[in-house]
């Protein structure tokens, strides 16, 4: 029974997003639309180090060899940078389609080997809880950058951001400044090494778009947001008014993390 109670949620994202998928693609029919991949962005609340040696051991022993087994690459495991009290776990798991990603579950309740080696994690007790909940949300990507990007393996931080838009007309404004204005190609130029950019399909504070770029350190951080600002054609971009943040973003949130030593990305 726990065992399927650890499905349950992304069984249910699963099922929605095979509802909502035709209403997100009606009438596009590039090749480029098409080949955009999904994520699975989930975040893990946990108590104390317990429950993040639990799910941390999940990940690195049973998720991430299973996942790679069935052709998904690239799985992050991210904690923060400077938590406040015990870190929450993020984890990044990327989709070619989302048949692939309403699959995965089956599959990996078949795998012998995963169910072995994820055991702990699955059957936790309510006494003993393998964590305290999962937030986890679907996001599908850019046009303009249909996959994620792998970034220089060394030490890095990451920085996970959240763009809260009033309004769905905001958020495809917001959608359209960085994939036909311009502004993944200035993150790019600048070097701030995105990851992924995604539009979040199913999941928590919709209408929003999510991505996550890179950095040496938080020095590095600051320079390249800076040079960002100053860019020449960023403010070329960001001075048309239909593109103005106080009509398209009503909130960021921005998360600082670091990959775990055993997260692939």
């Amino acid at each position: 029974m726990m065992k399927r109670r650890s499905f349950v949620k992304t069984s249910v994202l699963g099922t929605a997003a095979a509802a909502i998928l035709p209403q997100l693609t009606l009438g596009k029919s590039t090749s480029k639309t098409q080949n955009r991949m999904y994520y699975e962005l989930r975040t893990y609340t946990l108590k104390d180090a317990n429950q993040q040696s639990l799910v941390e051991n999940y990940f690195e022993k049973a998720a991430i060899p299973a996942l790679n087994r069935l052709g998904i690459k690239n799985v992050g495991v991210f904690t923060e940078l400077k938590p406040s009290g015990q870190s929450t776990l993020v984890a990044l798991i990327p989709f070619q389609s989302l048949n692939e990603f309403e699959s995965v579950h089956v599959k990996l309740e078949q795998d012998k080997s995963y169910l072995a080696a994820a055991s702990a994690y699955l059957n936790a007790t309510a006494t003993a809880p393998a964590y305290e909940r999962i937030e986890s949300s679907l996001l599908k990507a850019f046009t303009h950058m249909p996959g994620l990007e792998l970034p220089p393996k060394g030490n890095r931080i990451f920085e996970l951001r959240r763009y809260e838009h009033a309004s769905e007309a905001a958020g495809t404004k917001k959608r359209e400044m960085f994939n036909d204005a311009g502004e993944i190609d200035i993150f790019k130029r600048l070097g701030f090494k995105p990851v992924f950019f995604g539009e979040t399909v199913i999941g928590q504070y919709r209408p929003n778009l999510i991505y996550m770029v890179t950095f040496d350190d938080m020095a590095a951080h600051d320079q390249h947001w800076k040079s960002f600002g100053g860019d020449p054609e960023w403010k070329k971009i960001s001075s048309i008014p239909e593109y103005a943040d106080s009509k398209l973003v009503s909130k960021i949130t921005a998360t600082f993390l670091q990959p775990a030593a055993y997260s692939q990305i």
